[in-house]
């Protein structure tokens, strides 16, 4: 058996980003850059107001200077002439600022006479005007590659006059379930089945991370029938299969997909729950054997295809990102293998992470899983650990799950 940090190494290996595709802007949010977004002009692109007020020559604005108001210039509609002694513009916030005037008098600080103003709080030479490029010039870098698009980013984007975007294909994960014994949610369950929840699940993860699931009909216990399943993969970044990757007498996911020939890399992990973790390449296509388990299954999701969907998706392909919680309720020493317990989680009145493990770790309890508010995570041959000892926990719910 290899350990959980090696396994995730040779699974990230040789994986790819997802090709580059062209989409327009409004459909951009959640996608990935796959190449940086440059300003493609300036902005403001001129000299504005800043507020509601005139555009004046700061030395004939002292206090109590009586200047003509001899324009209007509403934003989006410059003043076409220059700002001579004695003069002033009535502007509004995002107003141009007209040629001769290097200073804004804010509307409060002056009184109105007909078409004159008389200046209540003397003019200072720059303020409340935004220069041109003070957010942005042309040219400048706007979002790095490798990063996915808050709504923040749209609208710098937009700001920018990008109307289409250079994003990263969404991966496309094909999910195999196999066995004998399940059925899809309200079909006929065979004697002694099951109803199927893998596929179900594995769909929303992929989804939460911006791929898109590609979820193929069921594959019986038959090697053709299996072999059928990889057949329909093709095209797809990546195979999950769930269930059968084991070496028991009916776990024939291995054989069947080496009759489409796949080499196999690795299918035993000293972890648990998940021990037998499958992970191969048919020619192009990248193939992870989850366990049958739900839990199982999710979890291995969470610590193998989550980084490989990043990694799909053109992002950094780290770890699940790991908190410091401490103990609600102490914990035996472990054993060989990693382990992943299902815990609780709350907040101590003094504001520290308190995570407790569910008593049952049965790896076929989903309801357990659902209700987990994260994983602890335990070292192979960790020793006995006291209520208040340090641990450290992936967060489900920070990943969206």
């Amino acid at each position: 058996m290899i350990s959980v940090a090696e396994a995730r190494a040779r699974v990230l290996d040789q994986l790819p980003a997802a090709p580059r595709e062209i989409v327009a802007l409004a459909e951009a949010w959640g996608r990935v850059t796959a190449a940086p977004v440059l300003a493609r002009l300036s902005q403001p692109p001129s000299d504005v107001s800043a507020m509601d007020g005139f555009a004046v020559r700061a030395a004939d604005a002292g206090l109590g200077a009586r200047l003509e108001v001899v324009g209007n210039a509403p934003a989006g509609h410059p003043w076409p002439g220059t700002v001579q002694a004695g003069q002033t513009v009535r502007l509004f916030t995002g107003s141009v600022l007209p040629q001769g005037a290097d200073a804004v008098v804010i509307q409060e600080d002056t009184t109105a006479d007909g078409n004159f103003i008389t200046v209540t709080e003397a003019a200072t030479p720059g303020r409340h005007i935004r220069r041109a490029g003070q957010d942005f010039a042309a040219g400048n870098p706007l979002i790095p590659a490798g990063r996915r698009l808050t709504a923040r980013d749209i609208g710098l984007a937009a700001a920018g006059n990008h109307p289409w975007l250079a994003v990263h294909r969404r991966p496309r994960i094909a999910i195999l379930a196999t066995g004998d014994e399940i059925a899809l949610p309200g079909e006929p369950i065979p004697p002694g089945g099951i109803v199927s929840s893998n596929a179900h699940a594995l769909a929303a993860f992929v989804r939460a991370l911006g791929g898109e699931p590609i979820v193929l009909p069921i594959a019986l216990d038959d090697l053709e029938a299996i072999g059928a399943g990889a057949d329909a993969a093709r095209g797809a970044d990546l195979l999950v299969t769930t269930g059968g990757a084991s070496v028991g007498a009916h776990d024939l996911v291995q054989a069947g997909l080496a009759q489409r020939g796949m080499a196999l890399d690795f299918w035993k992990i000293a972890m648990r729950p998940g021990k037998p973790l499958m992970h191969g390449r048919i020619g192009g296509l990248p193939v992870l054997g989850l366990p049958g388990n739900p839990v199982s299954a999710l979890v291995c999701a969470v610590l193998f295809l989550l980084p490989a969907l990043a990694r799909l998706s053109g992002l950094p392909d780290t770890a699940p990102p790991e908190v410091t919680a401490t103990l609600g309720a102490p914990l035996p020493a472990n054993d060989h293998r990693a382990d992943h317990l299902r815990a609780t989680l709350h907040e101590s009145a003094d504001g520290t992470l308190v995570a407790t493990a569910f008593q049952r770790q049965d790896s076929a309890m989903l309801r357990l899983m659902a209700q987990a508010g994260g994983l602890i995570l335990r070292a192979p041959n960790a020793p006995a650990a006291q209520a208040g000892a340090p641990v450290q926990v992936i967060r489900l719910e920070s990943l969206g799950l």
